[in-house]
């Protein structure tokens, strides 16, 4: 048996970008608290969600990877704790900017960087605005806990990604996110697709999912945007096991036995029973 507890967190942001750092370190150690080895914090949890508009103001935001004092001081708390920690960052590399994520092992040693793939655009979503689409490639990280593999926000809506990382070999998928309403279509929710989208990445690749989004009304220069929460943990079914509320701060864990998992994904035989001789025409436009 090779038993992991896993947590998602959710929590609502200010302008104070000290103030976010904080309440997400608390949330760490509460995690910590309840018995979780690896905790998801939200997409860019150290500042609102900026990219709803277009504002040239908010590159001052981004930060290099190297000397990052935001990732410096989560190694310093996995360290402390013993345990990972995949944290969201805004980051500037020389003259570009990317939505990016670094795996922070249960020693505090940072292991890669990663770069979102896939970059939305659209009605408070102006996101290509500001980031440069990801050049790092899927991965996947040897974890004390396991081997995880990430994607940030708008990669989870897209089967390939969920899939190309399990085929790495990923035995838990986390998915840090900013998602809530449309200010083009304030009635419109997307709530339930968002959660479906990724119970069936988890269900057809027999994985875990571990999805962490934020909370709150967010005021900007334009209008308002309303972030549902909603984070959960899917099981290798694809069923939720664990799900937060709307609008509440709140910590979710649940403990998997990845030896148990494993041979339900086997047994399944989804990677046995693959034709890749006919998919060619997925690289279709």
């Amino acid at each position: 048996m090779r038993n992991v507890t896993v947590a998602a967190t959710q929590m609502a942001c200010t302008h104070n970008s000290e103030e976010n750092i904080d309440k997400a370190v608390g949330l760490i150690k509460a995690a910590k608290q309840k018995g979780a080895d690896i905790i998801l914090i939200q997409e860019m949890f150290a500042s609102l969600y900026f990219p709803c508009i277009n504002d040239p103001e908010n590159f001052n935001l981004a930060l290099p990877f190297k000397n990052n004092p935001i990732l410096e001081k989560m190694a310093a708390i996995a360290k402390e704790l013993g345990v990972v920690l995949p944290v969201s960052f805004f980051e500037k590399d020389n003259n570009t900017y990317y939505n990016s994520l670094a795996v922070i092992d249960a020693d505090g040693s940072i292991l890669d960087l990663y770069r979102k793939s896939h970059i939305p655009d659209g009605p408070g979503y102006e996101e290509k605005y500001y980031f440069h689409p990801g050049n790092t490639g899927f991965k996947v990280w040897d974890t004390k806990f396991g081997r995880i593999g990430v994607g940030i926000c708008w990669d989870q809506w897209f089967p390939e990604a969920a899939r190309i990382m399990a085929l790495m070999g990923a035995e838990m998928i986390f998915y840090p996110t900013a998602i809530g309403s449309e200010p083009v279509s304030m009635e419109f929710d997307s709530k339930d697709s968002w959660q479906i989208v990724m119970q069936g990445h988890a269900a057809a690749n027999s994985i875990p999912i571990i999805a962490s989004n934020r909370i709150g009304i967010e005021m900007n220069k334009k209008f308002s945007m309303t972030f549902y929460g909603s984070s959960f943990i899917a099981d290798e079914c694809g069923q939720k096991v664990e799900e937060c509320s709307r609008d509440q701060q709140e910590i979710i864990v649940h403990e998997f036995d990845l030896d148990s998992v494993s041979l339900y994904r086997s047994s399944w035989g989804f990677f046995r029973d693959r034709r890749t001789d006919l998919y060619e025409n997925i690289f279709m436009d």
